[in-house]
């Protein structure tokens, strides 16, 4: 009899033990306007409007990024969803690449643009008018490509598994170029936003917050 009770207590326990074994940092889906991680019916949903070449989204970046996501995404707390809006052709460069194959390596690849931030806006900062002219003119592919050559990106996505053929796919697909930009820009319009980094908080814009220290108090309130 023992026995029994046991296995019928062992049967209604499992569910609970699966939802708390939930990884929810392993959890990805695309939406209509960027990608999101975590818990889809978190109480919480937090959106980021970043930029790849805006500092200041950088610099959230360094400090929001590890808390945001064992306190509040790993828990089921909260969702977190990025959504890009595009500054200038290394903008777009950068968005095409963290886009760039299965949806499962965005966030890889979004974290990986934003690490090496300051390295690759250095680059940036010493090229010649003549290799920023080629980012300007030209088919929007040939552009494309030679931003990736002259910041190294070719060489920062082999380090997350592609080859340069299948990076030149991405930069060179001007239809999926044009609708990652207009995707972009539509969401932007649509929440009002016009600068990075911006957050919205349960489907409301967050006026005044753009570091890590003011949005985590609003995050904390107890009627966020």
């Amino acid at each position: 009899m023992k026995k029994y009770l046991l296995a019928a207590v062992l049967v209604a326990l499992a569910p609970l033990a699966a939802v708390s074994a939930q990884n929810w940092l392993g959890t990805y889906a695309v939406t209509a306007a960027g990608h999101r991680m975590g818990n889809p019916d978190a109480p919480t949903k937090l959106v980021e409007y970043v930029s790849y070449t805006c500092p200041h989204c950088g610099e959230f970046f360094k400090e929001a990024d590890a808390p945001i996501k064992l306190s509040l995404v790993q828990t089921g707390k909260a969702s977190v969803e990025v959504r890009n809006v595009i500054r200038d052709p290394v903008d777009l460069a950068a968005v095409v690449l963290v886009n760039c194959g299965d949806p499962s390596k965005f966030w890889g690849n979004h974290d990986m643009f934003f690490a090496r931030q300051d390295k690759w806006t250095t680059a940036w900062q010493l090229t010649l008018p003549s290799q920023r002219q080629r980012w300007q003119s030209g088919a929007l592919g040939a552009r494309m490509r030679a931003i990736a050559s002259d910041l190294d990106f070719y060489g920062m996505m082999e380090t997350r598994g592609y080859s340069r053929a299948q990076v030149d796919r991405c930069l060179s697909d001007e239809t999926a170029i044009k609708a990652l930009a207009d995707k972009a820009d539509a969401a932007a319009q649509a929440d009002g936003v016009n600068s990075t980094p911006n957050f919205l908080l349960n489907g409301k814009l967050l006026k005044g917050v753009y570091t890590w220290d003011q949005l985590q108090k609003v995050v904390a309130a107890p009627n966020n």
